[in-house]
């Protein structure tokens, strides 16, 4: 049982036109295929998902962005509470997705609606224990295992985008294997197909530090983030 405690209640959340505000990240870490770090082998990308109680199908880390703390802190908090991971979150945007809430998939009125910010998170730190693992278990992906597990579309297309901004930044570069893995998932939506300027922040109050920390119940984790 972790230490740590996650937040509960939505008495701090923020809300902004009646869309409640969500902050979420893609975890990732490049690894090498083969067990000496000292040759020259070839990289593999794996994705951090969770899974959610009797649901077979992955989310990525995401939840309620709080007013006691930026959208980078809310992202980084939400990572540790039901990943149990920390890392280097990444300060440019993804992007922003409006959903509904999964309790509201099939209503026509405006309850239950989200605005989610996703970001990038480098993962540096996996804890052996974590708020939330009675309710989320987690498991390291491929590429195209995270785009077939994904359980909503706004999700895929998010994926979309952080592969785009991961080769543009020139950190990854997907392998003739997993862009085979990738084009036989029917389900995937082309990273070509993805337009940046369709999912830009359009809240004027968001904002990230250089660095931080949060308190969690308690206690602190760090939270790293790039300019």
């Amino acid at each position: 049982m972790s230490a740590l405690i996650a937040r509960t209640g939505r008495h701090r959340q923020r809300y902004e036109n009646d869309f409640r505000l969500v902050a979420g990240c893609i975890p990732y870490r490049i690894k090498k295929d083969g067990e000496d770090e000292t040759v020259d082998c070839e990289s593999r990308l794996e994705l951090l998902m969770v899974s959610s109680p009797d649901r077979e199908d992955l989310v990525f880390p995401k939840g309620g962005w709080e007013d006691d703390e930026t959208i980078g802190e809310a992202a980084c908090r939400e990572a540790l509470e039901e990943a149990g991971v920390k890392g280097i979150l990444d300060e440019s945007p993804l992007g922003m997705w409006e959903f509904k809430s999964k309790s509201r998939q099939n209503s026509c009125s405006t309850e239950g609606s989200c605005r989610g910010y996703m970001f990038a998170l480098e993962v540096t730190e996996e804890l052996e224990t974590w708020p939330e693992e009675d309710n989320h278990g987690r498991r390291w992906l491929s590429v195209g295992e995270s785009f077939r597990l994904c359980r909503y579309e706004w999700m895929r297309r998010a994926l979309n985008v952080f592969l785009t901004v991961l080769s543009e930044l020139g950190k990854y570069e997907m392998n003739e294997d997993e862009l085979t893995e990738l084009g036989d998932n029917s389900d995937a939506v082309s990273v070509a197909d993805v337009v940046m300027g369709d999912h830009q922040i359009r809240s004027p109050s968001c904002f990230l530090k250089s660095s931080g920390s949060q308190q969690l119940a308690g206690e602190s984790y760090n939270c790293i983030v790039l300019g």
